[in-house]
């Protein structure tokens, strides 16, 4: 070992020599040298650890911070301690604190400002920490007189002097006796403390600095030079992967990932190493040190040491009166000196020159406190890599979740006894933020810069060890981890957190078996959404992201847990009569935050109908759930509907709430109706005043969309929602449906027809959209929008081929690129394209300005996506601007008044409440059906009348010919006995057939399309059935008395 600088107090143990600065290092005469593994230094003194964790200090006594009474100018044992193995020392002016191997804390010297945490009573033996009694220490750090310690859990403690908010508590009480929880660091996964005489600083598992204390001289690196009571971000270094701190009187040297250092505070002695003596309130890098891989720093009070081991060099910058430099002369230094040390680099060369004076070692440690230097060295030949300050040793980091530990609690038996250790380690570590957030890290540092698009979680890996956890056995354990979890670590969590890192527990959390179990509803699962819902919105939107951008799994994990709740909780409502809970609308509102997630992420993270629940409709009256919800515009805070929560109704609960809708429109028009009549009744006596409970339509075939017009635009709002009876002229069928289903097939086919050119054909796609451009009044589209309404409070499907952008625009959603893509792929394909190119050359390859061309009447037309237009090119810088405004002008702005006049008509018919339940997927499967078509279920749905049953030979014939017959043939039996070749929202079983016998099978199977009934010829041969039913399916147009 070797020392240099100030020996005035015999601070270097060097015994009673006549220097009082020694200006080089001088091998020290300790007879234990080669055994130290520690040295801290306080101002005037110094405290050494050896292998055998027997502590010896030396240096100034004045307070008793030796922790003895003998010789102060060499190392001396501190006897006090002997019954201890120490593992670390710290030394503040005038106190000193060490921790042994079972984290029990001991403190002596002053205690006047109470930094020895002995109620103000200074000791001149070690004594131990009482209120830490209980707790296992991990590190600790001394400044001036203040005191910081870190435990196992993840707890900060501080106490002693506060004068400049030095112990982050939020006040400037002058000093705190005892030690005190530094409460907003309560989830930080802290990974290193440091102390300077009166700031402190912590750096968290993912390289998050928080400084708090004096800045007078901008020693705290936060751009000003104020002091802080609580801990602070220093997020200037947040990026730079810090890993350790070293703290002078009044600066701060900050070591990186990279090995790279920077510093701030005070420089008036060139501490800092910038080749100046100003002072920096940011973290500089020391740019001498640069291409140099630094792997130790350690500062005195006005100076800095740097290890460069690849070198076999020690560096050294500011005060140097007192020799701290090591360089042979008691100057100051503005930038890092070489060391002049005897040992050698890995290489065997020395910056000495005289061969005689070279010692064969290499350095393995630096320490450096006060005005005092040291440095550990081995024997070249020893092959023993010195100490590096960037890889944290295991027993200095909090505990965190260790698969090893886990598997451990697999093996034990039900019933045997659990290890002491091993159930403390659960117990702490389930208790406690810190350790969950510090567990499941990415591996080769992947974990560091926590961000609101990186967590830095391995969720596999977290996914893994919680399958263990499930199939733990021994009843002790699961206990412990029940317990740790729902009584301790959910009550902790705080509503405004410090960092994103305390966040990570609330994506690791509902990893936990139990939150699949809905009987814990109260406990856990209703716990833990009351403490998400219940985040400041920074922090809320933060978890928001992660969960989004979650895997499908995941998040399908997330709802299946808070659905399985609300499930249950209705099971037990429906037994008492009483929906409302406290949970059972946690429950409820945790959903809502995962639907809209859900649809924040394009393409839907799950699909929408993840979110179905349909006990819902067994347990809740949803109509009168509806008919209240619509009725009160203010409902009380207490009152529950679960139309706040329309994700959860399923297409048939969506169907309740329209004919539900649809009855009160009709309730609130037959209302209206009876006003009216009454005041003609009063006023005009002999007038006709029926009025009918129908919408009635009399329309030809030859003149259906003219015949509509003339009609439709007279009635109210009132009269469209009434139920629609059409019927056409000099044809006998009465509407009970089927007639109704053939109206809207015709007039539809009709006015989308090509020779209106209202609509532009996508071939791709076989979609329509908006002609820009068209000969026709508004009040065509007027027209088609309001039977786009009239067809779905008719429970009509219809074949109106709009993509999904259609339903997002008339639910006023945004719509984008993923929007046009269902129009025409091939479009947004390239647009896409300019947004995946990266290269600075994108204007050069794709040539692009912000204008559009489109075909107006066979003339190529260009339209300025904004102004000037034409003269801005598209660059990296603007792409996405571009791509926006292009599709805003195909979906939005080019259509304009053609979709206004559509979504009027629309709303003319479905405006309302009920319109704001439905997703738009569900929208257009409500108007156009779908095609999920399940041909058993359809065929097990099926009624005989008349004499036939589902076992006749004829029956058998029927369905097997039909199930041979191709998918096409089959939508057009559907179309052919029910008016439609889609199925409703509620799937294929709410299409009921009725098949019949008639006696002579000469004839054609006929359907009466109004009651979806089959009249079936008793056929004998497969073949002529075949044959026969194929031609009737033919003709599907037309309607007559059977």
């Amino acid at each position: 070992m070797f020392c240099w600088g100030s020996t005035v107090h015999g601070e270097l143990g060097l015994g009673g020599i006549e220097q009082e600065h020694v200006l080089a290092p001088k091998e020290h005469n300790f007879k234990y040298a080669n055994s130290v593994v520690q040295v801290a230094c306080g101002v005037n003194h110094t405290v050494m650890i050896t292998r055998s964790g027997e502590v010896y200090s030396c240096g100034n006594n004045d307070y008793g911070q030796l922790g003895h009474n003998k010789n102060r100018t060499k190392p001396e044992k501190i006897e006090g301690l002997e019954a201890y193995r120490i593992c670390r020392v710290s030394c503040g002016a005038n106190h000193t604190l060490a921790f042994n191997e079972w984290g029990q804390l001991f403190g002596w010297g002053s205690d006047a400002q109470g930094q020895i945490g002995s109620n103000g009573e200074s000791q001149l033996s070690p004594r131990i920490v009482k209120s830490l009694a209980m707790f296992h220490i991990i590190q600790i750090s001394c400044g001036q007189s203040h005191s910081l310690a870190l435990t196992n859990g993840g707890e900060l403690y501080s106490w002693g002097g506060n004068s400049h908010g030095q112990l982050g508590l939020g006040s400037r009480v002058p000093y705190e006796l005892q030690p005190v929880l530094v409460k907003s660091l309560v989830g930080i996964p802290i990974a290193f403390i440091a102390c300077g005489a009166n700031h402190s600083f912590a750096v968290s598992k993912s390289g998050a600095i928080y400084g708090w204390g004096k800045n007078d001289y901008g020693q705290l690196g936060l751009n000003d030079e104020v002091d802080r009571l609580y801990p602070t971000q220093l997020k200037t270094l947040r990026s730079i992967r810090v890993k350790y701190i070293a703290c002078g009187e009044d600066f701060s040297a900050f070591l990186s990932a990279d090995g790279g250092v920077f510093t701030c505070g005070a420089g008036q002695y060139g501490q800092l190493g910038h080749g100046s003596t100003s002072n920096e309130i940011l973290p500089r890098k020391v740019m001498e040190l640069m291409g140099s891989t630094v792997t130790q720093i350690s500062c005195g009070r006005r100076h800095t040491l740097a290890l460069v081991p690849s070198r076999g060099r020690v560096y050294a910058f500011g005060l140097g009166g007192a020799g701290q430099l090591g360089t042979r002369m008691n100057s100051n230094s503005t930038t890092p000196q070489v060391v002049m040390g005897p040992w050698v680099s890995p290489s065997g060369v020395s910056v000495i020159t005289e061969k005689k004076k070279v010692e064969n070692v290499l350095v393995t440690n630096i320490y450096s406190g006060g005005d005092q230097c040291f440095v550990s060295v081995v024997p070249y030949k020893a092959n023993i890599a010195p100490d590096d300050n960037r890889v944290f040793k295991e027993k200095t980091q909090i505990l965190s979740i260790k698969p090893d530990k886990i598997s451990q609690c697999r093996k034990i038996k039900a019933n045997s006894t659990v290890d002491q250790e091993l159930f403390l380690y659960l117990e702490i570590v389930f208790r406690s933020q810190s350790c969950i957030n510090s567990s499941f890290l990415l591996s080769n540092e992947e974990h560091y810069c926590c961000t609101p698009k990186h967590h830095g979680i391995d969720i596999i890996k977290a996914e893994n060890v919680f399958s263990e956890i499930a199939r733990i056995e021994n009843q002790s354990i699961t206990d412990v981890i029940w317990d740790g979890i729902v009584e301790h670590l959910i009550p902790s969590l705080s509503s405004s957190p410090l960092d994103m890192e305390t966040l990570r527990c609330y994506l690791i959390l509902p990893l936990y078996h139990q939150f699949e179990n809905p009987k814990n509803y109260n406990k856990l699962q209703a716990a833990f959404g009351r403490k998400v819902l219940s985040l400041k919105s920074d922090a809320l939107r933060i978890v928001e992201l992660w969960w989004s951008r979650a895997s499908f799994e995941y998040f399908e994990r997330l709802v299946r847990i808070y659905k399985d709740v609300v499930a249950f909780l209705l099971r037990a409502a429906k037994r008492e009569n009483s929906f409302t809970s406290d949970s059972m609308v946690i429950a409820l509102d945790s959903l809502a935050l995962l639907n809209k997630l859900n649809h924040s992420v394009e393409n839907l993270k799950v699909p929408y109908d993840t979110f179905y629940l349909p006990e819902l409709t067994d347990v809740v009256d949803v109509r009168t759930d509806y008919m209240e919800w619509a009725a009160d515009d203010s409902p009380p805070r207490w009152k529950l509907f679960f139309c706040n929560y329309p994700f959860l109704f399923d297409a048939q609960a969506k169907t309740s709430l329209l004919q539900a809708d649809q009855f009160l429109q009709m309730q609130k028009a037959m209302s209206e109706a009876a006003s009216r009549l009454i005041t003609r009744l009063l006023f005009a006596p002999s007038l006709d005043v029926t009025e009918d409970q129908f919408l009635q339509l009399h329309v030809t075939r030859e003149n259906i969309v003219q015949n509509t017009l003339d009609q439709l635009p007279l009635h109210s709002s009132s009269d469209l929602k009434k139920p629609l009876r059409v019927k056409f002229i000099g044809e006998e069928a009465e509407d009970a449906g089927g007639v109704r289903k053939e109206f809207f097939m015709l007039v539809l086919r009709e006015v989308l027809d090509p020779k209106y050119g209202m609509f532009k054909n996508y071939e791709e796609t076989r979609t329509i959209w908006f002609s820009e451009i068209t000969f026709e009044d508004e009040l065509m589209y007027f027209l088609i929008g309001l039977l786009c309404g009239l067809a779905i409070y008719n429970f009509t499907i219809i074949d109106l081929p709009f993509p999904l952008a259609l339903y997002k625009k008339l639910l006023h959603e945004k719509v984008g690129l993923m929007d046009l893509k269902g129009l025409s792929p091939s479009h947004a394909k390239s647009l896409q394209d300019v947004l995946d190119y990266k290269e600075p050359d994108l204007t050069e390859v794709f040539n692009l300005t912000f204008e559009v061309t489109r075909d107006v009447f066979g003339e190529l037309k260009a339209f300025p996506l904004k102004e000037n237009g034409d003269k801005i090119l598209v660059t990296q810088e603007n792409k996405k601007e571009f791509v926006d405004l292009y599709v805003d002008f195909i979906l939005n702005k080019s259509v304009q008044q053609h979709f206004n006049a559509f979504h009027d008509g629309f709303h003319r018919v479905c405006g309302g409440k009920v319109l704001n339940l439905f997703h738009p997927h569900e929208l257009m499967t409500l108007v156009v059906g779908n095609e999920n078509y399940d041909w058993d279920e359809f065929e097990r749905n099926a009624e005989y009348k008349n004499g036939y049953t589902k076992n006749d030979p004829t029956i058998k014939l029927f369905w097997k010919v039909f199930h041979e017959l191709p998918l096409e043939e089959k939508k057009n039996f559907l179309l052919f006995l029910t008016g439609s070749d889609r199925i409703p929202i509620q799937g294929i079983k709410a299409i009921k057939i009725y098949i019949q016998p008639t006696s002579d099978d000469k004839y054609l199977p006929v359907a009466h399309t109004c009651f979806n009934l089959l009249d079936l010829p008793r056929y004998a041969t497969k073949e002529r059935l075949k044959y026969k039913l194929c031609q009737a399916i033919k003709q599907n147009q037309g309607f007559s008395l059977v």
